[in-house]
């Protein structure tokens, strides 16, 4: 059985799989996407909800050297890029991470990845809906002056959650500050005033659920109206946060940048979630292999191009923000932004808010076109029902994969909290980074091609262990700790023991088996953000790899067409 479950599907078998499918035009997906429009969608999925809201809290607990945060973050999803770059010009199929892990590791493996890139596409987009909904309030809010009823703007537990906080501290009768007081008595107010069912008061997230359906009306009916929406949301969103950069340089007092370190190293890592959280996307453009003109020179291109010039306005803007307000400042703000210009130019905070819609909805429509392109490409292969491959005759897009995306993330969207799935969201995507990255190591030598991507090949065998000893020697009160307090250590740092001992392990092996530098750094990178995400979340994601594995076993190992060869 354990052949079975790790069995492979050749880069050879893909690629004739991939031409008789396209023989069949009207199976096809329509080629129209160039290295311009690739560079475009990774942006489109890179600059969101991160830049406009995550980067807040970030600031706040590390200080202006959170720009060293973005660094470290940028160079981490650049050793996956390169890494993902390698897999897609060797496999220009759909299915990104889940088709590469089939072809090194095998069925099982790439049915979990598959499972969790569903935690960075559909279940990361209900985030961005509820971060949409918050952008699109607030325009209403103070450019129109329109006032949508509170109970359409807000899950259930939320409004719960805020209501009983409310109520408990009014009734202990100690609330002197009159904003808290004020908010405390929104949260009582909206309670209140919502229609009930019964005894149950009714919330939901109507905004978020609306821009759902739209976005996924624009994926069902083509990848080239897509591409021109999302193009035009890049330029617009990309020229508002250079000119909040030229702008906010005007208020810059660098006295703000000292201390640049306010609570050390530690700190800034504190942010990690929230800045790896502002990258995720840039390999959505891999799930739109099938609709390149010329994905082997194309697709790495655009990843690479899209992750640079990411990285250049995100460092920009973490130093403009820090200067221009002292990093305490920022506790607790969910719009930093526009928060720096409320008070200095209000004009500027509405273009802002305008961009907050505009940038959200850029990355909806990248990520809703991602997801049904994974579970097509699961489908072809017996994972999933026949259904889900299904190309609509007209659009040429995976009409069945797009709907039920569009009603998985549009009800999520109306009646989930957002907090619950964010460090989800990140942990999935690491952990899909983390196997395209090991799954390099385990690929055939391929022959020199012109104008084919080929990841640069630097033995690691030197360099890897000085990094490892390097890496022990600055975490040495870490490591000393964890060490000496291992039987009543927190989960958090049993994690970090067990990246050292992963660590170790790669590096054994990097020295025996002369190992590729990129691909091990992209492997150890990725898997010490994940052990810096909080525990709590660990838990949720084993029990939905469990849910997924569940499944696996119960349909695709059984219908798995690999099976039948």
């Amino acid at each position: 059985m354990a052949n079975s479950l790790f069995r492979k599907k050749s880069i050879d078998l893909i690629k004739k799989e991939y031409e008789a499918s396209q023989s069949d035009h009207a199976g096809g997906l329509k080629k129209v996407l160039g290295v311009r429009d690739l560079t475009f969608l990774g942006i489109a999925a890179v600059v969101g909800a991160g830049i406009f809201s995550t980067i807040g809290g970030a600031a706040y607990d590390g200080g202006p050297g959170i720009s060293v945060l973005f660094i470290i973050t940028a160079i981490t999803c650049g050793f996956s890029a390169l890494c993902y770059a390698e897999f897609a010009s060797r496999v220009p199929v759909a299915g990104s991470a889940y088709t590469y892990s089939y072809v090194t590791f095998g069925e099982m493996i790439a049915w979990i990845i598959g499972w969790a890139l569903i935690l960075e596409y559909a279940i990361g987009n209900i985030v961005v809906a509820i971060s949409w909904s918050g952008y699109f309030n607030n325009l209403l809010v103070h450019i129109f002056n329109i006032h949508l009823p509170d109970w359409m703007l807000v899950d259930p537990q939320t409004a719960m959650s805020a209501f009983n906080e409310a109520t408990t501290a009014m009734a202990a009768g100690n609330v002197t500050d009159p904003e808290t007081l004020k908010n405390y008595q929104f949260a009582i107010e909206a309670y209140n005033s919502a229609p009930r069912i019964g005894s149950t008061p009714l919330f939901f997230n109507l905004p978020a659920f609306i821009i759902v359906a739209l976005v996924t009306w624009l994926a069902y009916i083509g990848i080239k109206e897509s591409k021109q929406s999302a193009n035009f949301m890049v330029i617009f969103k990309v020229a508002v946060i250079i000119f909040v950069i030229i702008a906010g340089a005007f208020f810059v007092d660098t006295n703000n940048w000292t201390p640049f370190m306010p609570n050390g190293f530690e700190g800034v890592l504190k942010g990690v979630s929230a800045v790896f959280y502002a990258y995720i996307g840039f390999d959505a453009i891999s799930t739109t292999a099938e609709e390149c003109k010329n994905p082997q020179r194309d697709m790495p291109r655009g990843m690479i191009y899209s992750l640079l010039i990411c990285t250049v306005l995100y460092i920009l803007i973490a130093l403009v923000l820090t200067g221009i307000e002292h990093y305490s400042a920022f506790k607790d703000v969910n719009d930093p932004l526009a928060f720096v210009f409320e008070k200095r130019a209000p004009w500027i905070e509405k273009i802002i808010s305008i961009s907050a819609v505009v940038a959200t909805t850029s990355v909806l429509l990248v990520f809703q076109i991602g997801q049904p392109r994974i579970w097509m490409s699961m489908s072809r292969d017996g994972l999933l029902p026949k259904k889900f491959q299904k190309v609509h005759p007209r659009y040429q897009t995976p009409s069945f994969a797009t709907i039920v995306t569009g009603v998985i993330v549009g009800i999520g969207a109306l009646f989930i909290e957002s907090g619950l799935v964010t460090d989800l969201t990140s942990i999935g995507t690491l952990f899909a980074f983390i196997l395209v990255s090991g799954g390099v190591l385990l690929l055939p030598p391929a022959p020199k091609e012109p104008g084919r991507f080929r990841l640069p090949y630097i033995n690691g065998r030197f360099i890897v262990p000085v990094l490892l000893a390097l890496f022990i020697y600055l975490f040495r009160d870490r490591v000393s700790a964890s060490v000496s307090n291992f039987t009543h250590e927190s989960y958090q740092e049993i994690l970090f023991l067990v990246f050292l001992l992963v660590a170790t392990i790669l590096t054994v092996l990097t020295i025996i088996r002369n190992y590729s530098l990129i691909p091990i750094m992209g492997v150890l990178t990725c898997l010490y953000l994940m052990i810096e995400i909080p525990a709590v979340s660990w838990k949720w994601f084993f029990i939905w790899m469990a849910l997924g594995l569940l499944i696996y076993f119960l349909y695709g190992y059984r219908n798995s067409k690999l099976a039948k060869k």
